[in-house]
């Protein structure tokens, strides 16, 4: 028998193991399979949930290697979970970076992350626009631990981000698309200004998803997700997610970052020498989520990593249905305003078009006529949209931010972010939009 044919004879005998290396694959392939573990004890095709709060050492031996740092096995839940990794591999390689760590919520996310950067007399820098819990976390429990954070309100002028910059700021924070204006930011503008000053750039994409854009491409050293919204898409528990873009310089930045650079004890090796391109989500872990202890439980872990696997598709329908709502709204005559950068004549448009091919997710702001008693009567007016909080999810949501989520500010501080007494935020679901837009032309024949 030739040599080609006893080749192929082999070949067709083989039997090929599944594929658990998934770089390298497409966006809609790694999103189901990305992060799997195989099940050894029964085969089982879904990964098991790991109910289980802590893990047996081999021996006395396994037990100080992986305690020191010198093997990689688990040690408890608080810190790591088999049924967290699928998601945490899932979200790292969806996002493009070199490792990821789930938590509780996305507020554990936010405070993980920069508590891994900052400590008590240093300083964060935020774009002006973003989520109100988030700002609400900023000026209350940060401020209560030592950490100061100034606001750019305009992230075009490079004077004022020199303006509020100081030696002592450790992290830029920025959210891809804040919430509820759609007001996208540049992302690339942002990136280059923090690779000027030396500082790594956070960015907060819960409402874009990595689907439709990745921080970490446009220069972000770090992404953070409330992963309770889009990534798991079914409302049904909350976690959060943070992801280490592997591509910050730590050791050349002219600002100190010293649990990452420094021995923790004489003649260690330093977190950056161990840990090199994933140095920082080991520091966020093992410093940060591990002492505090926002830990996300197993069973949230596994709704996490099961939602991700639809991702692209309700992406799609999300935008296909709010692009669709937010022209219509544009020219309903009980409508003043509809913030939606996707939009001809928004003034992000082109922005929009260059960074998310016009597609700017799916929450977004629409201001009806007769101030907040236009609003009541918009919101109990409707019927198929639920009105509640959270954002993300299948289902469609609508909220009044001035009544709500925004209540506690100033009044002078709700003007200058625009959260007029007839806005409406939106967070278009996945229904049919005919449906949809029928509700909603109910609603507003009542203002």
């Amino acid at each position: 028998m030739a040599a080609d044919e006893q080749e192929n004879t082999v070949d067709d005998d083989r039997v090929d193991d599944p594929e658990y290396d998934w770089d390298g694959y497409a966006f809609d392939t790694r999103q189901v399979h990305a992060g799997e573990q195989e099940d050894l004890t029964s085969g089982a095709r879904i990964t098991p949930i790991a109910m289980t709060a802590g893990f047996r050492f081999d021996s006395f031996e396994d037990a100080r290697r992986r305690f020191s740092g010198d093997a990689d096995g688990l040690i408890y839940s608080r810190q790591r979970n088999p049924s967290g990794t699928v998601a945490e591999r899932r979200i790292a390689s969806l996002e493009g970076g070199s490792e990821a760590i789930v938590v509780a919520s996305g507020q554990a996310a936010i405070t993980s992350a920069l508590f891994a950067l900052a400590q008590s007399g240093e300083h964060i820098v935020s774009t002006a626009s973003i989520y109100s819990g988030t700002r609400i976390l900023f000026g209350r429990s940060f401020a209560r631990f030592g950490v100061t954070v100034d606001y750019v309100w305009d992230e075009s002028d490079e004077e004022e981000w020199d303006r509020v910059i100081r030696p002592n700021t450790k992290a830029i924070f920025t959210e891809t698309i804040p919430n509820p204006k759609n007001d996208i930011v540049d992302i690339d503008r942002i990136a280059r200004v923090a690779a000027r000053h030396g500082i790594p750039l956070v960015v907060d994409n819960t409402i874009a998803s990595p689907y439709l854009i990745r921080p970490i491409e446009f220069g972000a050293a770090i992404v953070v997700h409330s992963s309770t919204k889009f990534l798991s898409g079914h409302g049904a528990g909350l976690s959060g997610a943070i992801v280490d873009g592997g591509t910050f310089d730590w050791g050349a930045s002219d600002r100190s970052y010293p649990l990452l650079t420094e021995p923790a004890s004489p003649g260690a090796p330093s977190v950056l020498e161990r840990h090199g391109r994933t140095a920082y989500a080991r520091l966020a872990r093992e410093a940060v989520v591990n002492d505090i202890g926002p830990a996300l439980s197993p069973f949230n872990s596994f709704l996490l990593h099961q939602g991700i696997e639809t991702l692209s598709l309700r992406m799609d329908r999300h935008v296909a249905n709010s692009l669709a709502i937010a022209e219509w709204l544009s020219t309903h005559p009980r409508v003043e305003s509809v913030d939606y950068a996707g939009l001809p004549g928004n003034p992000r448009y082109e922005l929009a078009r260059r960074l998310y091919n016009g597609r700017t997710g799916s929450v977004f702001a629409v201001t009806v006529r007769g101030g907040e008693g236009g609003a009541r009567r918009f919101l109990d007016g409707l019927r198929v949209i639920s009105r509640m909080t959270n954002i993300g999810d299948v289902r469609s949501m609508a909220l009044h931010p001035a009544t709500t989520t925004h209540n506690s500010f100033l009044p002078e501080l709700r003007d200058r972010l625009g959260i007029s007494a007839g806005l409406i935020r939106l967070s278009i679901g996945i229904e049919d939009v005919a449906d949809l837009i029928t509700d909603l032309d109910r609603a507003l024949k009542r203002v």
